[in-house]
């Protein structure tokens, strides 16, 4: 690019500002990049908790009875 009186030559002091924004990208990971989690999602998340198998629900005993065990 030429210098003119209007734009003098440019001394690359923005550079070190933009290839540290290119680093810090860089460093994340590219599925971060492309589907990013949003913040607070994992915090809020369920616990998984054990279930009765399918088929051994006590249908004779009331739900607040009904234990994992047999």
């Amino acid at each position: 690019m030429t210098s003119t009186p209007e734009t003098p030559a440019h001394d690359g002091s923005d550079l070190a500002a933009l290839r540290a924004e290119i680093d810090e990208l860089k460093s994340i990971p590219q599925e971060e990049l492309l589907n990013p989690l949003p913040s607070g999602v994992e915090e809020r998340e369920p616990a998984p908790r054990p279930t009765d198998a399918i088929g051994s629900e006590k249908w004779d005993r009331p739900a607040s009875e009904e234990t994992l065990e047999n």
